[in-house]
């Protein structure tokens, strides 16, 4: 409706009141004069320089026209020997503002991201020159028509939106500005028009031009359309005064003057027009109009038609991009084929050479899901495919075998999808507007038909039963909702696809569906309304379902129920409606009337079913449904939580779900009901396996396009990096994700593997380069050489040297041929600038002696010595000539594998050369089909096949041909392909672009006749890709991974000990560890167990590199197969890969080091003191220990060790540790407790063990071994020993004498533990558990000296579990083992045999505990279980025929994550367990709750605010929460969470809110939303969206009535609290964050200004603005503005701290400003000075800043860990330790009596002391 005013066209000067120039401007020599030839008023505008004589619509660059039309209508006249320019501002979609320009002063076209220059060429008729400079004298009226849509669609692949504004430049004369959606015929008048009855579009009388009487119109105007349908590519714009056919259908030299042809021909140019001579009469070709612009009767495309216009010479490429056909263009020809299982190959035919086999090129498989949408996904009837769209492709994918079929032919994205119960039909539907559909016959492929849609964009299509209805709906160019019904009765016989009915309504319309008992009825759902409809008679009616209270509702989806009996019998038939708050509504469609609603709420246990009684729609928070599926005895719910969840079709309880790493897009269950496809809106397609409870990842997808990619020869692995922020390892042989990579802070944008190393190198946005491993999927080095995006990267084929580029023109040179990448050198001001990323801009010849990069400017290619970087060539592209034009600039490069000394380089003029590095001269040229400019380059090493990506298409040049090489032209990508590559193996050839396209060459080079072919993909890689992908619940593996290599030699360890060794472990001081030179691995060691080493000096070298990125980037691999290759050495451990168990410790990524020196306070005289800690640190593993009997409880949370009494709520803090804790471990006597911590910062090189004295509270032994981190501790039965493991990198078992604590032994394992046991009954025997095995080790010490006997025993193959990964002991002799899947094993220590083993849980159990006859098992499935064991001991005595019938499940609790620590009663009645969440829950087995002991943040917190009466304090987080608290208890009152998004600021109304009821509490989120809450009535009162970034700072006005809010881009809103409504924008920061906004009272007239409030903003870039304000007024005056100098470099990198300021509780005309400036101090500013009075030194930067009120203290915080409290009066100092990162807040309460400080997600509250 807000175009409906613009149509059917729009008078711009008459709309606009150009006359009045109120809303539009002019400069200069701008005058309205009457034209003698129109007889009416026009504006001249004229003037020697156009750029300063100008008319301008709108006034100002800051408003907008707001034109939607799709044509622009110039009435204009060139004045005679002058210049003109006309400059358009479009708007694009997606908001981007490109400038196009016309004008008589450009030589050529050019254009860039943001701007394209069309030069205006007038040429005479008589004469072939042109001329590109002034307007001849007879230059007469025109009409200037622009296609603004295919304008922006052709030259830069973007969608219109919008005319902004148009600048009319001298020297010209003008009439008027008209734009529209209709095409007019300014030649035709209405009245001739209505006379002939032509089907042409006459122009309206106000764009008319007087015509005499009898004369012609072109014989006295002339007409122009640019672009025009046969030049959509062109590079300029002609004056065109031919009759209007010539003007549409082609070259107007073409059709009028033959002597014109041949060298407009060979030029390439556009269309030209001359002027109309009397010897010359204008004769027009009768050409088939093909476009839907030309011809809109035209719904098909005949085969004969486009023969007919290849026959007659007309230039068809760029009808590949525009059509919807399946076309097959050749250089003189195309044609329609029907098969879509044939690649769409583009062959040439014409001039170039016809070559063999053709197609070279068949499509293999692709790498996608989505595209338009991630919601269409459809099964096959009989559930053994399921069809998806990727991008413009419709792929058929065979679930069990993987195989992939095609549909191609749609030249856009596929937005809908409908397949007929009998599959005999498939319907499709395509994005780009005007919608075309396509019938498929699903069987053979073939495309049946193709017709237009009315609608512009078709969201939803519906297949009737019988496949003879097929149902549409979508939106027309109104924005109005079109219901369109299609008979495709006849189309499987050749006929047409015919409309039944079209009806258009206002209802929203999300989903629409046939019923599947009655074709004739339908249903649709949408906001607010559930419709059914009846088609009878050729009529679409609909009826609405009366929803009651639930009208307000957002329905999402629906579906029929599939009972068989539904069918028959009417009163059984239901239908199912689905809404985004939660609610399932049953549907009588008889009565048309509501039968039931329930709403499905999250779960708080899985011991009862979920809550699902009717609920008010405004009650609770249900769950957001996005999608469901009914079978005939479940339905199928897909959830924005990522959950996919089975329910019974009564609702009462889930029957199972899944958890997906994203919010669900649909779901579908399959037609037998024994699977769910599920998709979502992360790009992941699946299923849900119902009788074997599995899940099936069948498709990953980039949710951007791919930049770039690299392939790996030996693995067989592909690379890819995406404007969606992820790096992605592919599997080639399966198309299988093996790895992710995500950077959220920086984008990827080039990749390359290592030739021979297991590595791969990444180039992000941020100008670093990382180098990563694929053994341990980890960072191994970082550099940051470069200051700009990196835009290629490209290792030499020897492995030698990396080379980097970025967009600020610094090459560098890496040497790759270590581990540890290092820098050679760095040349700046080499390559090009400001370019784009591009994996052809860097090349390496083949024998690794040549580089070749685009640079230092687009028109130059320089080549130097790879190993040296010096200058051998540059070559000028721009001056070479040859066909007589010149070539332009360099866009790609790649070298000739056959000869390293010619190097091809691909122009912007679409031509590709081969240049002799040596010489420079051109030794090879081709000539592009299509002006469009090659983007990549590949050749094959024969050398045979020359690939090209030219826009869209794939093209293949028979390169091994002299002369006239032949092409073939490959469409299917919906967007520009980014790179092309030939595979290592010469036989397939990658595309990527909008997805990865996988191509079989179906020639083999000719060069396998005679080479060696390289070695093949290795076996290993299509078995790890062939792995079933499980979602995050944690489903068990069902393959091991196998590596992709050989292993290294293992050290050999038999099951048992042979009878002639004593198969002991010896372990001495002087002995060292040898290698059994036969051992081949664990399963066939044939020898005895052999010696490992010990090390007291160390353990060897640890893992290389870290999962972590320098810059805080977190890199998550999903594995989908682990590289297992290691040995074991003496004095070194091989770096392991993280084995695929949650039971291992990973410290948390921080980018703060600790200060070197800290100057405590001294003893007695501190002016803080640690009064609590908020949280529990979820991140650790068993670090909660509790002893009933006694009461201890003991939890870390960052490198503090809390002791809590669980009664009063007191707590103590144990400070020593310099990094996190990883660990606990108390004894059994509860007299010590012993903990770990990981190395880092602080000097410690290695790991820290302290062992406490649980009575004094001290520290009474430091211990370090362990060179990485520490997995588990733990103390004998007698506690006369502690026994401690390493992580994964470590994997070292040390044994400590825990009366002297010398160590007494240390082993180097072979492979990593993933959790260790005493035995209870025997203190010398120590039991691990790992990989496939429980290996029991006898201690044996002989006076100082210690040795270990170790029995390894296999687990079973009955019980087929890989990994066991936690134990504990129960009743003598039983030992429980939990596993990566789910179960629990049972073992006889005495015999070495497991004997039982049930189905424990769906995912890993990391926590295991056994008391008399119960066990408790914790897992990552959140779950926590109670099992009664009390039979398994009469069990054991039935062996390998034992059951697990008699073990029961007696209890289950859901927690708020992965179960880490537990610790129970002896009766485990009673117990606290630990989460991943940072939670400490208290559980009670016979009441069957569990309540919260401690809790805190999963993630950053990033404020903590104060209620005025200090009752309470807030606190808001990453993880999007808004926690209130008790300030006396700090007990957590109430909770208001926001999902998806983060809580990055808040503020507590001001004291003059002090009644209960106005108290407020204001949030601001990153999605750029402020939320209200009532804390009196605990809900969110208001949500507001001020903002489109995320916001950084927000506060209250002293009246609590208005909101100040500040976000990322600098922006500052002031909204009020009540409406929400923006009262004003602050623009005066933009360009960088707002860092701090604080308001405060002042008297009225103080300080010189008016206004009651005095507020600043502070910004990034040290910019601080205080502002004098009364808002109940509208008024607000900036008082001051301060800008404050910055260093050149920071003197670490990193992020910058921030520009912090405020006022001066004290003295409110006194500023206190800290942050990044050119020292590190505190700044005093009076404002009534204007200056800074008092300058304070710091030691560092400061992050964080409070000052208190009364007592004048200062708290600052700093990135080194430190917190430092400045006595303002005496200027006297204090540093406090404790948290484990950067302080990055520091809060007073408002009577200063306690401090709180946070760092990272740890709260720590100090009392201040001594006021």
């Amino acid at each position: 409706m807000a175009r409906a005013w613009q149509h059917p066209f729009l008078n711009v000067f008459k709309h606009f009141r150009v006359d009045e120039w109120k809303r539009s401007s002019k400069e200069g020599d701008v005058a309205v004069v009457t034209d003698k030839v129109l007889k009416t008023s026009v504006y001249r505008i004229r003037g020697s320089v156009s750029a300063s004589n100008y008319l301008q619509l709108p006034r100002t660059s800051s408003q907008s026209l707001g034109l939607t039309g799709r044509y622009l209508y110039v009435l204009f006249r060139p004045l005679p020997a002058k210049h003109f320019a006309i400059h358009l501002d479009v708007s694009t979609e997606d908001g981007q503002v490109i400038r196009v320009s016309f004008s008589n002063l450009f030589k050529e076209f050019k254009s860039s991201a943001t701007w394209l220059q069309f030069p205006f060429v007038f040429q005479a008729r008589t004469s072939d020159k042109e001329v590109a400079g002034v307007a001849p004298p007879g230059a007469r009226w025109t009409c200037l028509q622009l296609d603004l849509r295919d304008l922006l669609l052709v030259y830069l692949s973007r969608r219109y939106g919008h005319l902004k504004s148009i600048r009319l430049c001298a020297s010209l004369l003008v009439r008027n500005l008209f734009t529209s959606d209709l095409c007019f015929d300014p030649g035709i008048t209405i009245t001739e028009a209505r006379r002939a009855k032509l089907s042409v579009t006459p122009v309206p009388r106000e764009m008319a031009f007087p015509v005499p009487k009898g004369d012609s119109w072109h014989d006295h105007y002339v007409h122009i359309r640019f672009p025009s349908v046969s030049l959509k590519t062109s590079g300029e714009l002609r004056e065109d005064r031919s009759p209007p056919e010539a003007v549409f259908l082609g070259c107007a030299p073409q059709l009028l003057y033959p002597v014109a042809f041949s060298k407009l021909e060979k030029d390439s140019v556009a269309p030209v027009a001359q002027t109309p001579t009397l010897t010359a009469p204008c004769q027009a070709l009768s050409v088939p109009r093909l476009l839907p612009e030309v011809s809109l009767s035209h719904q098909r495309l005949e085969e004969s038609s486009v023969r007919d216009l290849c026959a007659n010479g007309q230039d068809t490429s760029t009808w590949v991009q525009a059509t919807d056909a399946h076309t097959v263009v050749c250089g003189g020809r195309m044609f329609a084929r029907k098969s879509a299982e044939v690649p769409v190959a583009l062959q040439n035919a014409g001039s170039y050479r016809h070559f063999l086999p053709d197609p070279v090129l068949r499509l293999k498989g692709v790498i996608g899901f989505g595209g338009h949408s991630t919601k269409w996904a459809l099964w096959t009837k009989d559930g053994a495919a399921v069809v998806y769209p990727c991008h413009a492709v419709i792929v058929v994918l065979s679930v069990d075998t993987g195989e992939q079929r095609f549909f191609l032919g749609h030249t856009d994205k596929v937005s809908a999808l409908a397949l007929d119960r009998s599959n005999s039909l498939l319907a499709s539907a395509q994005a780009q507007p005007p919608s075309m559909l396509r019938i498929w016959d699903f069987q053979t492929g073939g495309c049946l038909s193709l017709f237009r849609s009315p609608m512009q964009t078709v969201c939803s299509l519906s297949f009737s039963g019988s496949g003879t209805l097929l149902c549409g709906v979508g939106k027309d160019r109104h924005s109005r909702t079109v219901v369109v019904v299609w008979s495709t009765e006849q189309v499987d016989a050749g006929g047409e696809v015919g409309v039944v009915a079209k009806v258009h309504t206002d209802f929203d319309i999300q989903t629409f569906q046939i019923a599947c008992f009655d074709e004739t009825r339908m249903a649709s759902c949408g906001r607010g309304s559930v419709r059914l409809w009846r088609l009878r008679g050729g009529t679409l009616r609909s009826c609405p379902v009366d929803l009651g209270e639930h009208c307000v509702l957002e329905l999402t989806d629906l579906a029929f129920a599939q009972n068989p009996d539904s069918c028959q019998v009417p009163s059984s038939r239901t239908l199912y409606v689905c809404s985004r708050r939660g609610h399932i509504l049953e549907i009588d469609p008889q009565r048309m009337a509501v039968r039931c609603t329930r709403r499905l709420l999250p779960s708080r246990t899985c011991a009862g079913p979920l809550p699902q009684k009717q609920t008010p729609p405004g009650v609770g928070s249900g769950i957001a449904i996005s999608g469901l599926s009914v079978s005939s005895t479940a339905c199928a719910v897909g959830s924005e939580d990522g959950y996919l969840r089975l329910w019974p079709l009564d609702f009462s309880s889930v029957l199972l779900e899944a958890e997906h790493d994203g919010p669900v897009s649909a779901v579908c269950v399959s037609p037998d009901g024994l699977r769910v496809l599920s998709t979502t809106s992360l790009g992941h397609l699946g299923f849900l396996d119902i009788p074997s409870r599995e899940y099936t990842v069948l498709a990953r997808s980039h949710m951007a396009s791919i930049l770039a990619f690299s392939m790996e020869r030996s693995r067989g692995q592909l690379a890819t990096v995406s404007l969606d922020h992820t790096v992605r390892i592919w599997d080639l042989a399966t198309l299988r994700q093996l790895y992710d990579f995500t950077s959220p802070e920086e984008a990827p944008c080039a990749v390359a593997f290592h030739p021979t190393g297991s590595t791969f190198f990444c180039g992000f946005s941020s100008g670093a380069v990382r180098s990563f491993s694929l053994e341990n999927a980890g960072v191994l080095v970082e550099h940051t050489r470069h200051r700009g995006a990196i835009t290629s990267l490209v290792v030499s084929p020897d492995g030698s040297f990396l080379f980097s580029s970025c967009s600020r023109g610094s090459l560098v040179q890496y040497d790759c041929a270590v581990s540890q990448c290092r820098v050679l050198r760095v040349a700046a001001n080499v390559v090009c600038q400001d370019a784009r990323p591009n994996p052809n801009t860097l090349a390496v010849s083949g024998d690794s002696r040549l580089l070749a990069f685009v640079g230092p400017t687009k028109c130059m290619v320089t080549v130097m010595e790879s190993a040296s970087l010096g200058e051998l060539l540059q070559v000028d592209v721009s001056t070479l000539d040859l066909t007589g034009s010149h070539l332009g600039t360099a866009v790609a490069l790649c070298f000739d594998p056959a000869a390293p000394d010619h190097l091809l380089v691909s122009t912007s003029s679409s031509k590709v050369v081969a240049l002799d590095t040596a010489s420079g001269r051109i030794v090879r040229e081709l000539s592009s089909v299509r002006p469009v400019a090659c983007s990549s380059l590949a050749l094959s090493e024969s050398p045979r096949f020359l690939l090209t990506a030219t826009g869209r298409a794939i093209k293949v040049w028979d390169y091994s041909a002299p002369t006239d090489p032949g092409c073939q032209v490959y469409i299917g990508h919906s967007e520009p392909v980014q790179a092309v590559a030939f595979t290592p193996d010469q036989q397939r050839v990658l595309s990527v672009g909008d997805a990865v396209f996988l191509w079989d060459v179906l020639a083999a080079p000719e060069s396998d006749r005679s080479e060696p072919r390289p070695p093949p993909v290795h076996e290993a890689g299509r078995d790890v890709g062939n792995l079933e992908d499980t979602v995050a619940s944690g489903l068990p593996r069902k393959q091991v991974p196998v590596p992709s290599h050989a292993a290294p030699p293992l050290l050999g360890i038999c099951a048992r000990p042979p009878k002639d060794s004593a198969g002991t472990f010896t372990s001495d001081e002087e002995g060292c560890c040898e290698e059994s030179p036969g051992t081949q691995g664990l399963a066939q060691a044939p020898h005895p167990s052999v010696l490992v080493e010990r090390e007291l000096g160390g353990a060897g070298d640890g893992a290389q590199g870290t999962a972590w990125g320098s810059r805080g980037f977190p890199v998550s691999p999903r594995h989908h197969g682990q590289p297992s290759a290691h040995s074991v050495g003496k004095g070194k451990a091989w770096p392991t890969a993280r084995p695929d168990s949650y039971r291992h410790f990973t410290a948390r990524y921080k980018t703060s080091t600790p200060a070197k020196t800290v100057f405590f306070p001294p003893t007695g005289g501190e002016q803080l003191r640690l009064k609590a800690v908020v949280g529990y640190n979820g991140n650790g593993r068993a670090n909660m220990v509790w002893r009933p009997d006694t009461g201890f409880f003991a939890y870390t949370c960052g490198r503090l060790v809390v002791v809590e009494d669980l009664h009063s709520g007191a707590q103590q803090h144990w400070l020593g540790h310099p990094e996190e804790i990883s660990t606990l471990a108390l004894s059994h006597d509860a007299q010590a407790l012993a903990s770990a911590s990981c190395c880092g910062g602080g000097g410690a090189s290695r790991c820290q063990i302290r062992i406490w004295d649980i009575p004094k509270g001290s520290c009474r032994r430091l211990l370090s071994h362990h060179d990485s981190a520490v997995q588990a501790l733990a103390f004998s039965p007698d506690d006369q020993l502690l026994v401690t493991l390493g992580d994964y990198s470590d994997r070292t078992l040390a044994l400590w004498n825990t009366v002297t604590y010398d160590l007494l032994s240390s082993i180097r394992l072979p492979e990593p533990v993933h959790g260790m046991a005493f035995s209870p009954w025997d203190p010398g025997e120590l039991t691990c558990v790992g990989t496939g095995a429980v290996a029991f080790w006898l201690l044996q010490q002989h006076g100082a000296d210690a040795s270990f006997q170790v029995h390894r025993h296999p687990v079973p193959e009955e019980v087929g579990v890989a990994e066991l990964t936690s134990l504990c002991y129960g009743a003598a002799p039983l030992l429980y083992c939990g596993s990566c899947s789910g179960q629990v094993c049972v073992w006889d220590t005495s015999t070495g045999r497991c004997f039982l083993a049930w189905e424990a849980d769906d995912g890993e159990i990391g926590v295991l505990l056994c008391s008399g006859s119960r066990l408790v098992s914790g897992s990552n499935t959140r779950r926590l279980r109670l099992w009664a064991v009390g039979a398994v001991p009469e069990l054991r005595r039935k062996g390998s025929g034992a059951r697990s019938r008699s073990v029961l499940l007696e209890r289950e609790l859901t927690l708020d994550g992965a179960v880490v620590s537990a610790s129970f009663d002896s009766s485990m009645d009673i117990g606290v367990a630990g989460s991943t969440a940072g939670t400490l829950w208290y559980i009670s087995w016979a009441e069957g709750t569990s309540t919260r002991l401690v809790s805190g943040h999963r993630g950053k917190v990033n404020e903590v605010v104060f209620s005025p009466s200090e009752s309470h304090c807030a606190t808001c987080g990453e993880d999007g929460s808004v926690r209130v608290w008790s300030l006396a208890s700090m007990e957590l009152v109430i909770q208001f969470q926001v999902l998806n998004q983060s809580c990055l600021c808040l503020a507590w109304s001001p004291p003059s809110c002090s009644r209960p009821e106005q108290q407020k509490v204001v949030a601001g989120y990153s999605d750029g939303t402020l939320r209200v809450f009532s804390i009196s009535q605990t809900a969110m009162e208001l949500r507001m969206h001020p903002h489109g970034a995320a916001l950084t700072a927000v506060a209250f006005s002293t009246d609590g009535q208005t909101i100040l809010s500040g976000d990322k881009d600098g922006l500052v809103v002031v909204s009020r609290r009540c409406t929400g409504a923006s009262l004003r924008v602050l623009s005066d920061h933009q360009g960088a964050p707002i860092s701090a906004i604080q308001s405060t009272s002042k008297e009225y007239g103080e300080l010189g200004v008016k206004g009651t409030d005095l507020w600043l903003a502070a910004s990034g870039d040290q910019r601080v603005s205080v502002w004098a304000s009364d808002w109940t007024k509208d008024h607000c005056e900036l008082l001051d503005w301060l800008s404050f100098p910055a260093p050149v470099t920071l003197e670490a990198p990193g992020i910058p701290p921030p520009s912090l300021a405020a006022f001066c509780p004290w003295d409110r005309a006194l500023l206190v400003c800290v942050g990044l400036g050119a020292h590190k101090e505190v700044l005093f500013y009076s404002l009534r000075h204007k200056q800074v009075v008092v300058k304070t030194p710091l030691p560092f930067f400061a992050v964080s800043l409070s000052l208190s009120v009364g007592t004048r203290l200062m708290a600052i915080g700093f990135a080194e860990c430190m917190l430092r409290l400045l006595d303002c009066v005496s200027g006297t100092t204090q540093d406090f330790a404790g948290h484990d990162d950067a302080v990055h807040l520091c809060r007073f309460t408002p009577s200063a009596q306690l401090l709180f400080t946070a760092a990272h997600h740890e709260i720590l509250v100090w009392e201040v002391t001594g006021h």
